[in-house]
């Protein structure tokens, strides 16, 4: 496929755009993607992406926001001498026994990154009906969780019917 700005060169990046609900796709090539700004040049080291930037942009996120405690400047490994500091910097470890010294500072980070993020991907047509169903089950599940925690007893009775009901339509 050509690129559909220059006609040229081999389209090798997809851009999709949502503005106001409606979503436009085209096919860039790498340059023209690169004039357009359309490749997130912090991330991008040559012509591959870089793992280790986005990694260290997300730690020195932390620190910028202010979230980060005045001791992560003093955090160290014992074994190899790396500060945390310099693990954001890097935004990857020295050895490791780093991921022991750091892990106060890296499971909150972990926690906030993945929290609420499950990949639930497609559904297959055939089978839809019943993932649809699981999905469903399971949000009603942790909702009555959350309603027990918050005491509020009456949303969980709705709830545990809700459930029940579901249940006993899928062993139909």
């Amino acid at each position: 496929m050509l690129c559909e700005r220059c006609h040229e060169r081999a389209a090798t990046v997809h851009v999709t755009k949502i503005v106001n609900g409606e979503k436009t796709g085209y096919h860039l090539c790498e340059q023209c993607a690169k004039e357009q700004g359309e490749i997130m040049h912090p991330f991008i080291s040559g012509n591959a992406f870089d793992f280790n930037k986005l990694l260290s942009g997300l730690l020195n996120m932390e620190s910028s926001s202010g979230f980060a405690p005045a001791q992560t400047t003093q955090l160290r490994c014992s074994s190899c001498g790396m500060t945390y500091n310099q693990f954001t910097q890097l935004g990857r470890f020295g050895c490791p026994d780093c991921y022991e010294s750091f892990s106060s500072r890296l499971e909150p980070l972990l926690r906030r990154i993945q929290t609420g993020n499950s990949h639930t991907g497609k559904v297959p047509v055939k089978s839809g009906h019943t993932i649809a169903q699981q999905r469903q089950l399971e949000m009603l599940r942790r909702e009555l969780q959350q309603a027990v925690v918050d005491e509020n007893f009456e949303r969980a009775a709705e709830l545990r019917d809700q459930i029940r009901a579901l249940e006993q339509g899928a062993d139909e």
